[in-house]
């Protein structure tokens, strides 16, 4: 089930961290119920949605008008392991994907970016930690995660974002999360990991303002051997840091369903001109 943020469950939320810790405040308590506070506004600072793999700075040749505008930064490899271990035929689908963008990767149409990839997505994200499940809420599509900490709960359908059950391994927050759908990708460079994915996820808290996060993936089907990314993840401290949506949606709807406005306003005027 994908979990859409009503005011309620936001209110609960917000009721359920320590005062204050919404505003950013810097006397926030460290830890909550014995477990490392993680509330906050956090976001990644790379250029892993664009690929997770080290890469060169480059040109979008189609979309030379926009000049550097539409050029991709360089970037370093967050694969702990240098490079993605795909199997033949994964990679030869990598490439396919690759070849398809902009119009195969599902950001273009605003669907839903899956896991891990929210995580580094050029858009923060808010953790709501209290005494019971975590809540993550992010900027891109108005989407969020309910982190269940309680037994674990297998996912009754294949979905964009999975199923994810935490709990503490010390003071890591640990995070499984399975029962993806076919559709998602890993980056903006076709890197995908396939519906039996299975991703562990850990938030370490390095300090009041950084998250060590890693993310190791296993999937037989498309991988040799499971991998892991690893990154920082910084937490807003301006004073009025807050959460903004980014509704993507009507950004996507002439993409998506361009042939039918088309079809629609021709219609129209050709109504108009009778």
């Amino acid at each position: 089930m994908q979990y859409r943020l009503t005011a309620a469950l936001l209110a609960a939320a917000m009721l359920a961290v320590a005062p204050g810790a919404h505003a950013q405040k810097s006397n926030r308590p460290e830890r909550l119920l014995g477990h490392p506070n993680l509330n906050g506004i956090w976001q990644a600072m790379n250029t892993a949605n664009w690929n997770l793999e080290a890469h060169s700075a480059t040109d979008l040749k189609e979309f030379w008008q926009l000049g550097a505008l539409a050029a991709i930064p360089a970037g370093q490899s967050v694969v702990k392991e240098g490079e993605i271990p795909y199997l033949p035929a994964a990679l030869e689908q990598r490439n396919k994907n690759r070849a398809g963008w902009p119009a195969s990767d599902p950001e273009t149409s605003c669907y839903l970016p899956g896991i891990p990839r929210a995580t580094y997505m050029p858009y923060p994200f808010q953790i709501f930690q209290g005494d019971g499940d975590i809540l993550m809420v992010y900027a891109y599509a108005t989407i969020n995660r309910l982190i269940n900490m309680g037994a674990p709960i297998e996912p009754p359908v294949d979905t964009w974002m999975g199923q994810s059950n935490g709990h503490w391994d010390g003071d890591t927050l640990v995070v499984e999360t399975h029962g993806f759908n076919d559709r998602t990708w890993l980056d903006r460079s076709g890197n995908f990991a396939g519906p039996a994915a299975h991703v562990t996820e850990r938030f370490t808290l390095v300090g009041p303002d950084h998250i060590q996060y890693q993310a190791t993936i296993e999937n037989p089907e498309v991988f040799s051997k499971a991998w892991t990314i690893e990154m920082p993840l910084y937490r807003h401290i301006e004073p009025n840091a807050r959460l903004l949506e980014f509704k993507c949606v009507p950004f996507a709807d002439k993409f998506l369903y361009h042939d039918l406005l088309t079809s629609q306003n021709q219609q129209q005027k050709s109504s108009d001109g009778q």
